[in-house]
Order: C-alpha cells, then structure tokens, then sequence
C-alpha cells in the first residue's frame, strides 16, 4: 500500500478526569480514498475529526500530514497552514453572504470569485450564486458548504455528520452527490457518521470508533464479514453473542456446532451471529419457538428461543406465511457467523 496522506498515532485528548474523548486512536487515510469513521455518540469522533483540522488540541499523539507534523514535538501547525476543508453539521455558512462570497471565503487571488463560482457549477448551484443561506434549501447548503470546503484544493476533507439533517429520501440523493463531488475532485475524505448504512454506502475505507480507540479499519464488506469484535460488529447492525470454549476445533452453542479452527483447545471465545445467518424452517415439533414476527417491509424479522431459553434474531425475505408461536428447525449459514476472541 502506498504511503498514508495523512496518519495519527496514538491520539489523546481529554476533558477532564471523568471524560477521556480520545484514548490513543490510531488512524491512517490514503490519498484519494473516501473513509467513513462509524461509531456511538461519545465514541471521540468528532473530537477526531477537529484535532485534525486544528481546532481541537491534543493531550498526547501526533497527527501528521505527508512529511509534516501537525500536532508533535514544538508548536502545532495552526488551522489555516493544515489545508483541511471542513463540512459542518450545521453547514456553518455565512448567513449574510450570498452562496458564492461564501464558496470564496478564504480563498486567494484574483481570480477567487470565478473559481468560487466553478465550485458551485459542480455542485450544479451556478444558478444560486447569488442567493442567501436562508433562501436555500437544507439540500442546497449542503451543497454550497461542500463546495466551500473543495474551493481552495485541500489535501483533506472532513465532514461531520453531513447528512444528518435531512429526511431519508434527500439523505441518499445528497450523499450520491456528495462522493460524486469527493470523488471527481481527486479528494481524499474522512466522514464521520453513526449511521452503519451511510457508512457502508460511502466508504473505501471503514474506520469502527468505541471508546476513543479505532477498534478495527478495512474495506466495509471485510469489517462486516470479519468483525473483529462483539463491539466492532454491533456497530454495523443486529448480531447475537455466544460465550463458550473450543473443543475439537469447534464451539457448541444452541445453534450448533460452530467452527473454530483457529483458536486453542479451552479457549474462551465469542460466537457472533447474524440474523441472516438463521435460516427458519417450518417444523410442527421443532427444536426451536418463534417468539416474534415483525415485517419491516422487505423482511420479516424473527425471534426465536432454543431449547437452553436462549433468544436469537433472524430474517428472511417478505411475504412469509410465518407467524409467532410457530415452531421451527433452523439451518445456520457460516459465512454470517464469525468467531473472535471473548472480550469476557
């Protein structure tokens, strides 16, 4: 892999003695690639996110960007030298400046204005140059505010919760142009979200955040096929724990036989299960009862119980003739099952 545009070792940063925002995150973006950083609220995100761009220091670490150091040994290179474009959640645009004067904020030259107005034709807004955040739709702000942050060529985007405001029909139009945008400018992006879909549909690269520590980073297909952790998968959606110990190369749980190939005889590990990973077969006196049945429009969500009292989800497309209290057997499909070692 080539050398990370930008990289971020050992990220401390804390409020007081009863809140450690960051907790020693590591992270490295590559040129060019879009990463979407997932997590809770409270997880050191955003705090993250405006430690690079230089508005938040550290306590201890090192951000650095190419063959500089931002936040090292000596002074921190202060926000305006770090060219960082940022993206707020509220957009944070200039209220009594047209879409255009605020695409120009900050840049340089005389040429500014017509490279402020080529920003917004990109964005298709050319024909709002002149008008104000508040004769803009919550779509069109966005927009100008990206445009904004791409106007002076950063090596770095940030953007905070970009879509977060917006109903869910104009969440995804905005978020397909946005990478479009990201994308045919050559930039290399970091989004923060807490939304694990918006995260998969936007990401080369997905970074899991908990507890200020970077838990796992990969493409987003490996880090849903290959959680390394309970913690890492619960952050991309439903999944089940088992706690039990290898024997023979497998785990027994009240699903079956699970697997375990590379842990040690005894070992203490976690079985994660999806709910695709439970196939529900129809049985007048199986082994397993459905507890709940719930449509979500293309799926029908389940709970059943095993035979130990234990509960597990599973899905299986809509319409189904299915229906709680039902009785069932299950086959389980291995490729959503994933072992780890028990965080227990």
């Amino acid at each position: 892999m080539s050398t990370p545009i930008l990289t971020i070792r050992g990220a401390r940063r804390r409020y007081n003695a009863d809140t450690p925002a960051l907790q020693g995150a590591d992270l490295e973006l590559q040129s060019g690639t879009i990463t979407a950083l997932l997590g809770p609220s409270g997880s050191g995100k955003s705090t993250l996110l405006r430690a690079i761009a230089g508005l938040e220091p550290l306590d201890a670490g090192e951000i650095i960007c190419g063959a500089q150091s931002w936040n090292g040994n000596g002074p921190a290179v202060p926000p305006e030298k770090r060219r960082v474009g940022m993206v707020f959640q509220d957009y944070a645009l200039f209220p009594h400046l047209n879409a255009i004067a605020n695409v120009a904020f900050g840049l340089n030259g005389s040429d500014k204005k017509k490279r402020a107005l080529a920003q917004l034709e990109a964005a298709e807004l050319g024909h709002k140059a002149n008008a104000y955040p508040h004769e803009l739709s919550g779509g069109e702000q966005q927009r100008v505010a990206l445009a904004r942050a791409l106007a002076p060529n950063p090596a770095i985007v940030l953007l905070d919760e970009p879509f977060s405001g917006l109903d869910r029909r104009l969440r995804s139009e905005l978020r397909a142009r946005t990478i479009a945008s990201l994308k045919a400018a050559g930039a290399t992006a970091l989004i923060v979200t807490h939304d694990a879909e918006e995260a998969m549909a936007v990401a080369d690269q997905l970074a899991l955040m908990g507890g200020g520590r970077i838990i796992q980073t990969g493409t987003p297909d490996d880090v849903w096929m290959n959680p390394a952790s309970a913690a890492a998968a619960r952050l991309l959606g439903d999944v089940d724990v088992f706690t039990g110990k290898v024997a023979n190369g497998q785990v027994s749980t009240p699903l079956g036989d699970v697997p375990a190939p590379d842990f040690k005889p005894g070992q203490l590990v976690d079985v994660l299960v999806r709910p695709a990973a439970i196939s529900v077969i129809p049985a007048d006196d199986g082994a397993y009862a459905l507890t709940e049945c719930r449509s979500t429009g293309a799926e029908l969500a389940m709970t059943l119980k095993a035979a130990d009292g234990s509960h597990w989800r599973a899905s299986t497309p809509a319409p189904c003739d299915l229906r709680t209290g039902d009785s069932v057997n299950i086959k389980l499909n291995q490729t959503f099952v994933t072992v780890t070692n028990s965080a227990g």
